[in-house]
């Protein structure tokens, strides 16, 4: 029997991918939208290959262990033919949900990615449990649907908060989505994972997600900073993160049904983080004005409507951001760091690697494209 991956093509995905891949001998079943299969898989390998830099072993794995079904996760029944469709139930014994769209300006965008395709990914894991049982529902989530917080530490069961507003429509519908989750699959089989924000890898420079990365390089060339250098910022890396998902889900019986993937009451003050780029010669240490911080806002939001391309692209970017760089809030990650018996690395142990990698590249991950020998035999 298979996992079910969706989001294999997404950042987060990609990474929990490679390390099923790595640490199971389960086959994977992942949903990729394309017009075709060897479009599915050309989109497959650009997303992967971060992880399996050579072809061969990529093509050895889709060819071996993952099975890819095109399709689109906001379509009814993925928008697979029956026959195809009753393949993926048939073969699915646990779920991890990885797919969202974190379009924060685009409420169109969040409604049917993560509330429309989250249904229809619990409807083919009830599907899955009528024919063979539902071993496990891993649900990747975020803190952000701990809404409006401001200087405090958040604890998993008192996050959601039904009165309290949200920042934006990706933590609204977030929010929906694990209720979904929770009141329509069987309690046991439900592990959700709400990880802060994810930036970057302590193993390795490279990235291929960089919108935050160009909010977090925008700042760190600004002369003042209008933070208040003792607050806190929540960054967790994307190994972590993956390590923890697939960790968990793997476990015959976690001991929690929600796990915060964050770095909790280790999180980094500003000035460290500032410090540390500042020592590493990749940024001035700044002046620190907090009281600039709404005017500072509201310049941001200028910009991202009417300056420059390059830099409204960063303002527009920051704009989304700016609410939780300035919440001062952290999540405890004290259930994930027990079950995985360490904590996630500090931000600025590899930040500078970071921020000198995404510079020099431009903020461009260079990309090889599909071999022109390879052949591609249709499922």
């Amino acid at each position: 029997m298979a996992v079910f991956l969706t989001g294999a093509t997404g950042y987060i995905g990609s990474y929990v991918a490679a390390r099923l891949l790595a640490a199971t001998a389960e086959p994977l079943n992942v949903l990729v939208r394309a017009a075709d299969h060897r479009q599915a898989l050309e989109r497959l390998w650009q997303a992967w290959q971060l992880h399996f830099d050579d072809f061969s072993r990529f093509r050895e794995l889709v060819e071996g262990r993952v099975t890819v079904f095109t399709g689109d996760l906001t379509a009814e029944r993925f928008g697979l033919d029956a026959a195809a469709y009753e393949r993926l139930c048939a073969t699915t014994d646990s779920v991890i949900h990885c797919a969202a769209s974190l379009n924060r300006r685009s409420e169109k965008s969040c409604l049917n990615v993560n509330l429309r395709g989250t249904l229809e990914v619990i409807e083919l894991a009830r599907a899955a449990d009528r024919r063979g049982g539902l071993r496990r529902f891993s649900h990747v989530s975020t803190v952000a649907v701990a809404g409006h917080r401001a200087h405090e530490t958040v604890h998993e069961d008192t996050a959601i908060d039904w009165e309290r507003s949200d920042y934006d429509p990706y933590a609204r519908t977030k929010k929906f989505s694990e209720l979904m989750v929770r009141r329509l699959l069987p309690p046991d089989t439900v592990v959700i994972f709400r990880p802060s924000v994810v930036l970057g890898d302590s193993q390795r420079p490279e990235t291929t997600q960089f919108d935050m990365v160009r909010a977090f390089a925008f700042l760190a060339a600004l002369p003042v900073l209008p933070l208040a250098p003792q607050d806190r910022i929540d960054i967790v890396p994307v190994d972590y993160v993956a390590d923890a998902i697939v960790h968990i889900h793997n476990l015959s019986r976690p001991r929690h049904a929600i796990y915060h993937l964050s770095a909790g009451e280790r999180s980094e003050r500003y000035r460290d983080i500032t410090d540390t780029l500042a020592r590493c010669g990749l940024a001035r240490a700044p002046l620190y004005v907090p009281a600039l911080g709404r005017p500072f806002a509201g310049t941001v939001g200028w910009l991202a409507n009417h300056g420059p391309r390059r830099l409204a692209r960063a303002a527009a970017l920051l704009k989304v951001f700016w609410p939780y760089l300035v919440w001062d809030t952290v999540f405890d990650n004290s259930r994930v760091v027990a079950e995985l018996g360490r904590t996630p690395a500090p931000f600025t142990s590899y930040c500078a690697r970071l921020l000198d990698y995404s510079r020099r590249h431009r903020f461009q991950y260079p990309y090889r494209g599909w071999p022109i020998e390879a052949q591609v035999t249709a499922p």
